[in-house]
């Protein structure tokens, strides 16, 4: 995964909001640990969450 990637995330965080299935753009990478800063909207545009993910809470949408 890379910067600015259309991924889908993989886990429900209803503590922001968030369920499986969501999509989100990655924003920023960072490499130690391994995370990536992944911003979903809702479909008018607005910002749901902008937040840090492992890996293997999203899931790539090539």
């Amino acid at each position: 995964m890379n910067l600015y990637d259309v991924v889908e995330l993989a886990i429900d965080l209803p503590e922001k909001g968030l369920r499986e299935g969501m999509i989100g753009t990655i924003v920023d990478v960072y490499d130690d640990p391994q995370a990536f800063e992944v911003e979903f909207d809702d479909e008018d545009g607005v910002e749901i969450a902008l937040l840090a993910l492992k890996p293997e809470q999203l899931r790539s949408k090539r």
